[in-house]
């Protein structure tokens, strides 16, 4: 067996996939653990899976994780924690922003917030502004003005119910092979071969 690892962003790494195997016999086992499929919006999703389909031939195989719904209590204590590492989180934006694009926000002024919309299944992760505040960001040519309780919507995380993770993967050009569940951590890894 042959363990490829591969540091590119996603679309290269299905090119190098792809190019691997001329002349290799045997299947490709493709990886995309974590709970990273998430933080896709469905569209990407969808659109992803297919990227991994097509770089694959019949009979390769997928091991993919999903994080599955949780009570709403532990979704939102998850992404908004006592010790404010996620709010941290979520600030960096901000000073990724003054630092890379001469932005000019003030942390301070921006509280986080998390928002479990059960619609949509997915954690929203905000920025609201404390307080009317205006902001320069001039590589950008950008000068906002934010309204009290105005939001910069930051990151979504989508959360699936098992059987939605192998639907979703099936949409995509595969046949589910297995699927196991921590129903503890309320997460799920499933393995599907390319149809």
């Amino acid at each position: 067996m042959d363990v490829v690892p591969h540091q590119a962003t996603y679309e290269a790494g299905l090119v190098e996939i792809a190019s691997a195997r001329c002349g290799r016999a045997g299947r490709t086992l493709a990886l995309f653990l974590g709970s990273n499929i998430g933080n896709f919006d469905p569209p990407g999703a969808d659109a992803f899976l297919r990227a991994i389909r097509a770089s694959l031939v019949s009979g390769d195989a997928l091991l993919v994780g999903g994080d599955l719904v949780k009570p709403q209590r532990d979704l939102l204590l998850a992404y908004d924690d006592p010790l404010g590492i996620t709010a941290a989180f979520n600030r960096n934006l901000l000073v990724r922003i003054n630092r890379e694009l001469g932005g000019d926000f003030r942390l301070e002024d921006f509280a986080h917030r998390a928002v479990w919309n059960a619609a949509a299944s997915r954690v929203e992760m905000h920025l609201v502004a404390v307080g009317q505040r205006r902001v320069r960001i001039p590589s950008s040519s950008l000068d906002v003005v934010f309204e009290e309780g105005e939001t910069i919507w930051t990151e979504s995380s989508y959360k699936y119910e098992p059987d939605g993770v192998i639907a979703m993967l099936e949409a995509a050009g595969f046949r589910r092979v297995d699927q196991w569940i921590d129903d503890r951590a309320r997460f799920a890894i499933t393995l599907v071969e390319a149809a």
